[in-house]
């Protein structure tokens, strides 16, 4: 007799790479990184931590960088890591690989150069905008623009150095411009559709499907008003998965939480109280809910005991739980 779907999940997480593609907390320098290891509690192997956002200054983006390397380097059980080689090297010893991605091009500052900068001190995969227009391009709650000639020039900086473009929260125009033009696979590490939940946050078929002719991987987000109605049931997460599958293939979908640890119970501020701060960011229409929720990194294993349990094949529960992603960087990273 097979498994059952629950020993079928606890028996890949023993052997597979596990892969959150980003981490929702906010990047400050005053962060508990302690809170690392609810991911590998949970089972995960690869981590991809936020190190600055458009809304943020670009020198706080640099300063929290600094933070965080300076942490992850001082602390066990944590690797900062640059290749794929490294992330097996960190699963073989029990640690939590890291790597760090910027969400906007804000933190450029206008300048191509920090691009290298940004490459050589850990982040392996930027967005093009965070909800709003920016030097580069059009954000998914903003105007509809393509990419400026500055947003262009950074795709193929990007490009040519090894840095994943990133085309969550950005703008369908600028979505598709960047998808064609750039050289590498493109993603969208945390995007949900929008055919099963019609929020500015998701994305369309057509932008998936344009991700997937690249090569990349559209990673399902577990924010709860980008699954449903505020659901973070696993089934929902589910949903979104069976959506993809059916229209790209297993090979192009992947798991990118967005899970922000500051809305536990713990004294820290929920991420409903974080988005009314600054409705340009997070509209007032699309984000009226007031206490977000969003999936755990333990509902992964509960996800992919979902996945088996609607008769996925192993091969394609591993490609999903990281294979993909890992895939796609083992394309891209320099």
């Amino acid at each position: 007799m097979p498994d059952n779907p629950r020993q079928a999940a606890e028996r890949l997480f023993r052997d597979a790479i596990i892969w959150d593609d980003h981490a929702g907390f906010g990047p400050d320098p005053g962060v508990d990184l302690g809170k690392l290891r609810i991911w590998k509690e949970a089972g995960v192997h690869y981590l991809s931590v936020n190190v600055g956002y458009d809304v943020m200054d670009w020198r706080d983006s640099i300063k929290s960088l600094a933070a965080f390397r300076r942490w992850i380097l001082a602390s066990d059980g944590y690797d900062l890591v640059s290749s794929v080689d490294g992330i097996r090297a960190a699963r073989k010893a029990g640690n939590l690989a890291v790597s760090f991605d910027l969400e906007g091009m804000n933190a450029l500052d206008g300048s191509l150069d920090m691009v290298e900068m940004y490459h050589h001190l850990g982040v392996r995969q930027m967005l093009v905008a965070y909800n709003r227009n920016n030097l580069a391009g059009g954000g998914c709650h903003d105007e509809d623009i393509p990419l400026t000639a500055f947003g262009r020039a950074v795709i193929g900086e990007m490009n040519r150095l090894g840095m994943i473009v990133d085309c969550s929260h950005t703008s369908y125009s600028s979505t598709m411009e960047a998808m064609e033009i750039s050289t590498a696979p493109c993603i969208f590490s945390h995007s949900n559709a929008r055919a099963l939940r019609d929020h500015e946050r998701n994305i369309r078929d057509d932008q998936a499907k344009a991700c997937a002719a690249t090569g990349g991987v559209v990673g399902i987000v577990g924010i709860g008003i980008f699954l449903g109605d505020n659901d973070i049931r696993t089934t929902t997460m589910a949903d979104h998965v069976d959506h993809y599958v059916n229209l790209l293939g297993p090979e192009h979908v992947g798991i990118g939480l967005d899970y922000a640890f500051e809305s536990d119970d713990d004294g820290g501020e929920g991420l409903g109280s974080v988005l009314e701060r600054n409705t340009d960011y997070w509209p007032k229409a699309q984000y009226d809910c007031p206490d977000i929720t969003c999936a755990a990194p333990s509902q992964i294993l509960e996800l992919a005991e979902e996945l088996f349990r609607r008769q996925y094949s192993e091969r394609d529960v591993r490609a999903i739980m990281g294979g993909n992603f890992m895939r796609v960087a083992e394309a891209v990273w320099k």
